[in-house]
């Protein structure tokens, strides 16, 4: 039987602070559990129902059989799963990790949660290994994003980052091509890719901030085929940076 302590700590994961403090977040889900079991992930501790028919016994860690009522108060979904773990969060130092010879995506102040767990997810399609987030970023291990980008984030490496001195120093240190989406960049259509480069991404409503943009030495833009209607919306983020990526993969 849980205690109340520790659905109480259980559900203070969803928090950003309490994620940091106790270093761990939550994966519900028998497919979402599995990937992150098969991963180089660290799972911590399983919850789980007697419904739930995963098999665990080749798992060597903590596993607690909880009620259905018991997994509807530590579940955030609407409709609670049957087994929910308590994963890692893996630290990623930006010095060890080698982006000079493959295609990287930067996000500068991505904030919507699903819009985040879908560019892991492409990142994860188009094989590209790592991300690098500005602090602003929404953070990677919620809930939202965990669940949204469907195990992606137990292959890529999302790392925090001031973002303006790091994209700075690999232009600086390893010549890398920095590019940025922008309304008034060059056409990805008709320009000639570095598949061996950083693609920045920016926020959802003000795009990249001016103080990134000054490091970004190739401006590119997604042009719209749209033609005799009063108003066509731009891209959502997401969306964008499918194309971009399957863009730059043509290379």
């Amino acid at each position: 039987m849980l205690s109340k302590n520790s659905i109480k700590i259980i559900n203070s994961l969803r928090v950003k602070k309490f994620r940091n403090e106790k270093g761990v977040f939550i994966a519900e889900g028998e497919r979402l559990v599995e990937e992150i079991l098969n991963s180089k992930l660290v799972t911590k501790t399983i919850y789980r129902t007697s419904d739930c028919h995963f098999n665990l016994k080749r798992v060597n860690l903590e596993v607690f059989e909880v009620s259905d009522d018991e997994m509807k108060r530590i579940s955030g979904l609407s409709t609670h799963s049957n087994i929910l773990a308590l994963v890692a969060i893996p630290e990623f130092d930006i010095s060890t990790i080698d982006i000079t010879n493959s295609l990287t995506l930067a996000l500068d102040g991505i904030q919507d949660p699903g819009n985040l767990g879908t560019i892991i997810r492409l990142a994860d399609w188009f094989g590209i290994d790592s991300i690098l987030c500005s602090y602003d970023t929404v953070d990677a291990f919620s809930p939202k994003v965990i669940q949204s980008c469907m195990g992606a984030i137990s292959r890529v490496k999302v790392v925090y980052c001031n973002l303006p001195n790091t994209l700075k120093g690999y232009r600086t240190r390893c010549n890398l091509p920095i590019y940025g989406t922008f309304m008034e960049g060059e056409n990805i259509y008709n320009q000639d890719l570095n598949a061996k480069s950083i693609v920045v991404m920016g926020n959802e409503g003000n795009g990249i901030s001016r103080e990134v943009e000054s490091i970004i030495n190739k401006k590119i833009h997604i042009p719209s085929f749209a033609t005799n209607r009063a108003a066509v919306e731009s891209l959502n983020v997401a969306m964008a940076t499918a194309i971009v990526c399957s863009e730059f993969r043509r290379c």
